[in-house]
């Protein structure tokens, strides 16, 4: 199927009572689901909010939001996403940048409008749940009632534009096509042998869309999914005890919450199928606390992307807490498997500028440290309005195709998979040649006392010279561990060169996945500290 509402449409047919969303105590039907999105999308075109249209959609997840955000894709507008934890500075100038024509938020959402003096642009103004801005859902409805929505969109027609996080640069707007989230769609059922009919619990919004296309129904937690590290365990397992649950989506961070309260008490989930998390690298300690929650046989599997190209390659905890451990642990970096069916992957030789045109010449050997470039069907052609960021990403091929420049250093292994070696953009370029942050960290990250680790460069005679930030566990003794890892340290030559160590308390992250470390910010932490 070309469309995700074509796959929708299918899901209806096969299983009509079954449920797709199941949040606070309501319930949707993928026959209900069916029957409404095609009679608010005529209702969204007869406002205004029709093929093209660009809307911001800024909806908590739930029953509203998946109804919108299916409706606006059957009307053929063009919603605008950005998610809430992207912060209050950043939220304004990706609306400013995008210039939504329609804005369809909550009320919150709408306030939050009027104070920030967000989206001038819109035209059009939509709240859910009511009409206390502009139109709400129930006049949508009798808009749309007796009204065709007209012609299906296609493969090729803009679908949405969804904002990166912007972890390591200004967030920036990628434009989806129709085709590319059906094709996500295709391939996480493929990979990961998604069954219909099942439950699933999305601890962030857009994946609860993904699990309603695949067939799922998405059981939404209470938490903030701003603050997936403050969730409350006993919300999640309860959840998938309750309706015996098949799948777990979450970040690394909130699958740190939940597997070291579940270690503390003794917790499994057997319904469990898989557990699904991305967003960030994931710790061996992650993961193996998570893996004994599981009935044997069911992994946890990390999906490696990014908003522009998703799902790349994935790897499972068996291979993740095996064989692949020992390389992580002496430095080779983090595995994140084998390209996904119908995705090339290359290693390119590190290059800051553009890159104006493909060559093959430009792939690296297996073993050697590049950017990761990707082509393939789930891979954006573009930035909003972004020509810049588009030269700096984007490496066209003699076939009319594009490679992504991922931004993220790896390499191969002699066998095939790809390994994660940090963003090329924190890499440390010290004197005696480019440090990098993944393989340095993992070396300190196995002692017991440490969280978390972060490599930042800081300017000295030379080049920069390479600073080890440390997060310690509670109750950890920092001269004791301070002693441990410089002997560790000096076990490797590549974590050789670092001789100063410093103890931050708590590492500034992003609020989306509460799980990527903001070198930048230790960097600069580390240089007031130093000086």
């Amino acid at each position: 199927m070309t469309t995700v509402c074509a796959i929708l449409a299918e899901a209806a047919r096969r299983a009509p009572a079954q449920a797709a969303v199941i949040c606070g105590g309501r319930r949707l039907s993928f026959g209900e689901l069916d029957a409404d999105v095609p009679r608010l999308a005529a209702g969204l075109a007869r406002a205004g909010i029709g093929r093209g249209v660009r809307a911001a959609l800024l909806v908590p997840p739930g029953i509203e939001f998946t109804l919108l955000t299916f409706a606006l894709l059957r009307a053929g507008a063009v919603p605008v996403l950005i998610d809430p934890g992207i912060g209050w500075r950043n939220m304004g100038r990706c609306l400013e940048e995008a210039e939504p024509e329609a804005f369809i938020g909550s009320p919150k959402a709408h306030l939050a409008r009027m104070a920030g003096g967000w989206c001038r642009s819109a035209r059009l103004l939509v709240t859910a749940g009511s009409g206390l801005w502009g139109f709400g859902i129930e006049n949508l409805r009798r808009l749309g009632a007796g009204a065709a929505a007209g012609p299906a969109p296609g493969p090729n027609d803009a679908a949405a534009v969804l904002f990166t996080s912007g972890s390591t640069g200004a967030p920036k707007g990628a434009v989806y096509t129709h085709g590319i989230f059906a094709h996500q769609v295709r391939l996480l059922r493929e990979r990961f042998q998604i069954r219909p009919g099942g439950h699933s619990v999305p601890t962030f919004p857009l994946f609860g869309l993904f699990d309603v296309a695949l067939g799922l129904a998405a059981v939404i937690p209470d938490m903030d999914p701003t603050r997936p590290a403050r969730a409350d365990p006993r919300e999640i397992i309860g959840l998938v005890r309750k309706y015996d649950a098949v799948q777990l989506f979450g970040s690394p961070a909130l699958l740190d919450t939940l597997g070291r309260y579940g270690e503390a008490r003794g917790v499994v989930l057997p319904s469990l199928e898989r557990v699904i998390c991305a967003g960030a690298p994931v710790s061996g300690k992650i993961l193996g606390r998570v893996a004994r929650m599981l009935r044997p046989g069911v992994e946890a599997h990390t999906p490696y992307g990014a908003t522009e190209a998703l799902p790349v390659a994935c790897a499972g905890s068996a291979e993740l807490l095996g064989e692949a451990a020992a390389k992580t642990a002496a430095g080779f970096g983090v595995c994140v498997g084998r390209p996904l069916p119908g995705v090339e992957v290359r290693v390119i030789r590190i290059e800051d500028g553009p890159l104006p045109v493909w060559s093959p010449e430009l792939a690296l050997p297996a073993g050697e440290v590049g950017e990761i470039a990707v082509k393939g069907p789930i891979v954006t052609r573009s930035y909003f309005r972004r020509p810049e960021a588009d030269a700096l990403a984007k490496i066209p091929d003699s076939d009319g195709t594009l490679w992504h420049r991922m931004g993220d250093l790896g390499r191969w292994d002699e066998s095939g998979r790809l390994w994660f070696c940090g963003r090329k953009s924190q890499r440390v370029r010290a004197a005696g040649g480019a440090m990098f942050t993944i393989p340095c960290e993992a070396v300190f990250n196995q002692h017991p006392g440490v969280r978390r680790t972060a490599l930042v460069g800081v300017p000295g005679p030379g080049g920069q010279t390479p600073v080890l930030c440390v997060e310690l566990e509670a109750g950890a003794d920092p001269a004791l561990v301070h002693l441990e890892l410089r002997e560790m340290g000096r076990a490797h030559a590549h974590t050789r060169p670092i001789e100063t160590m410093l103890f931050h308390p708590r590492f500034p992250v992003d609020i989306r996945h509460n799980a990527k470390i903001f070198r930048e910010k230790l960097a600069g932490w580390a240089r007031s500290k130093i000086a």
